[in-house]
Order: structure tokens, then sequence, then C-alpha cells
């Protein structure tokens, strides 16, 4: 989610046009991408003003070793479909839930995701599949063990490994977000740019992308770092059944190239070949039957069919539609003690990097994948 400054280098994938992969919306700042270089011995030891990391053991690490095939197919179980929608499991008497908006974003306080029952765990994926992002707050999480919270994350889905990102040592699964105590580039990251806001969806380039996924704080600055969410599902909702019908049967390409590329010119790795997946422009949701806008500016690159003016015409307008609709995102604030859950099929997120003072921000996330993104047949409201 911590973004680079560094302009993607495009290089050529079979039987994909690379000029076409150059969008006219791609802005090349890769939120998921922390800095590839940090200052370890003051992270382990506090200096400079900073105390030491509160979790040294989650500090990112990039080995250039672990290298890795393609992924490959699988059949996902989706557990949002087993739930009892009354939540007994999930939400007992005595918990608190507060919605913050009508269609997204929940706040959840007094129960423990760690401890859920698998009728619990089939209620959380439905329950966020319906408010599209939760944040639970007094949890656990970062005090597990990492392989707990990976076990608990593997009920959900094939975790994926991230094709660039830092992780904790020996845990390839877990991605990191991590800006280290004294940390200066949001400076030099502000020297070119006027917004750190980059919408997408996690690694929307691969066949099947992730499903419910898993963020939790580990330390955070005293104000600011927190997180947007957009409703994919409002947002299509929002349009014209003649627009909506335009949409269906649509295909985008998502490509991860640039992604690697612009990891590997700033001294990163590489532990798979990036990719490149057409996926349908309106995905169903396979518990819910919700549909859902699913391009992105990070990953987006064209209408499969479409001339580039047309393909980018109608990307810029769906791209700004999801970006300016206020009306039906969410501002997550981050507390210690954190876990959002959120359903990367019908939302898109944006980091803000709106602290400026150095301090430390680090999270995990814990992504396991869905289904191969499919549609439904267009029905008119009646």
């Amino acid at each position: 989610m911590a973004p680079s400054a560094v302009e993607a280098v495009i290089v050529p994938v079979p039987e994909v046009n690379p000029v076409k992969l150059q969008s006219a919306h791609h802005r090349g700042v890769y939120k998921e991408l922390a800095p590839v270089a940090f200052d370890k011995e003051a992270e382990l030891s506090g200096k400079k003003g900073f105390q030491a990391a509160k979790y040294p053991h989650y500090l990112p690490t990039w080995n250039p070793e672990q290298k890795y095939s393609p992924l490959e197919p699988f059949e996902h179980y989706e557990h949002g479909k087993d739930a009892d929608t009354s939540y007994k499991n999930l939400l007992p008497e005595g918990t608190t839930v507060t919605h913050l908006t009508p269609t997204i974003g929940t706040e959840v306080r007094g129960i423990q995701l760690s401890a859920l029952t698998n009728a619990g765990k089939d209620e959380l994926a439905r329950f966020v599949a319906e408010r599209k992002v939760v944040a639970f707050r007094g949890q656990d999480f970062a005090d597990l063990p990492i392989e707990e919270g990976l076990k608990f994350g593997e009920y959900f889905g094939r975790h994926h490994i991230h094709p660039t990102s830092g992780s904790p040592e020996g845990f390839p699964e877990v991605h990191l977000v991590h800006r280290s105590a004294g940390d200066n580039s949001v400076d030099l990251f502000f020297a070119n740019r006027t917004s750190s806001v980059a919408w997408h969806s996690d690694v929307s380039y691969e066949q099947q992308p992730p499903g419910t996924t898993f963020l939790y704080i580990l330390e955070k600055p005293e104000t600011g770092g927190d997180t947007l969410f957009v409703d994919a599902v409002e947002a299509y909702n929002r349009l014209s059944p003649l627009f909506q019908e335009r949409l269906h049967g649509l295909k985008a390409t998502h490509s991860g190239i640039e992604q690697v590329n612009s990891a590997a010119a700033r001294g990163g790795i590489k532990r798979r070949e990036p990719v490149v997946n057409e996926h349908p422009i309106i995905r169903t949701h396979p518990a819910t039957g919700e549909k859902a806008i699913y391009v992105n500016p990070q990953f987006t690159r064209e209408i499969v069919g479409l001339k580039k003016e047309e393909s980018d015409t109608l990307l810029k307008f769906l791209y700004d539609h999801l970006a300016y609709g206020a009306d039906f995102q969410a501002r997550v604030h981050w507390e210690e003690g954190t876990v959002v859950v959120w359903d990367n099929r019908v939302t898109q997120h944006s980091a803000l990097v709106d602290w400026k003072d150095g301090q430390r921000r680090h999270l995990a996330r814990i992504t396991p994948q869905a289904e191969t993104p499919y549609e439904t047949p267009f029905q008119a409201k009646a």
C-alpha cells in the first residue's frame, strides 16, 4: 500500500499488445509496495528519537531466493454461502456493531476473531461481503504466532504470495505494509505528486484474485494513515440500467507487469513472472449475488475489443465514478488492536499517506485467493 515514485517500465508479454498496456489513466504508483530498504538497526534497537519496532519479527525481508512457479488454478469454496445470516456465532449478544454508512463500513467491538468457530467464520465471510469492509477492534492477531494467523486465513482460500512485496522472514504468505521510523520518503514522494490516493483492488491481475482479506495493525502514527474504501456494488447500482447493460459482457485486461518492473527498478525481488489476465468489467459475488464494477486504475489496462480511445474514455468514467463517490465510500481509522476485513471482490481501497513526521506505520495482510471472476446476466430492476 505504500507508494513508489518510480514510473513503470513496460516489457512485452506474449499475446498482449504492450502499447495498450500503457493506459492513459495508469499512474504507476504501487500502493502495495513498501520501500525495499530501511534502517534495520534503528528498527531493532531504536534511534533518531524513535523507539524500536514493537513487532520486530514482522519487519520486512526480501529474499531473492524465493522463486515460485506460475499460480495453478484451484477450486475455491465460498464459505459465505453457508452462513447463518442471523450472525449468532459472529455477533453474539453483547457485541457492539456500528455502521459507518448505509452501504459500506462497519465497526465491531466485543468479539475475538481468532476464537471463531467454523460457523462463525462462515458468517464472517458473508457479513463482510454484505458490509464490504468491517473494522474489528480489540483483536489479538498481532500478538498471535504468525502460523496461527495464517491457519485462520487459509479457511477462506489459498494464501496468495505477493510477487514483489516484503514479508516476515520465513513467511512469504504475509504481505507487509511498512514505513520505518524516521523514513523521509513521504516528503520525497510529494515532491512530484499532489496526492497519495490510488484506488485499487489487490492484485486483480491474478487469474483468481483475493476475496475475504485481512489487514491488521502492528504500529501506527499518532495521527493519519487511514485507509479509504469504496463500495463497487453501490457504484454499479448508481448507474442507469441502459449503461449497466452496456457494461455486461465486456472484459478488461489486468496487468501485473508494471508492478514487478517498478519493484525491479528499485532493487526489489521477483518471486514469479508477471501475468496479464482478462476479467469481466462487472463481476458477481458468489454468496450475495450482488454485481460490482471490477476495474481499477492500478492494474486495469484496456477493455477487450475496443479501440484505445474508446477504452480509455470508458475506463476514465468508471475510475472517476468510483473515486468521486464519497457517498458510497468509508474511511477506516486505525486503532491499536484493529483487524480490518474487506471483500476484495466488491471493494477498492487506497491508503492515505498524510503523516509527515517520520513516525512508523506497520501493518500485515493475509490475502486468501477466491474464485475466477465471473458475471451473471444483466437483469433490469423492476
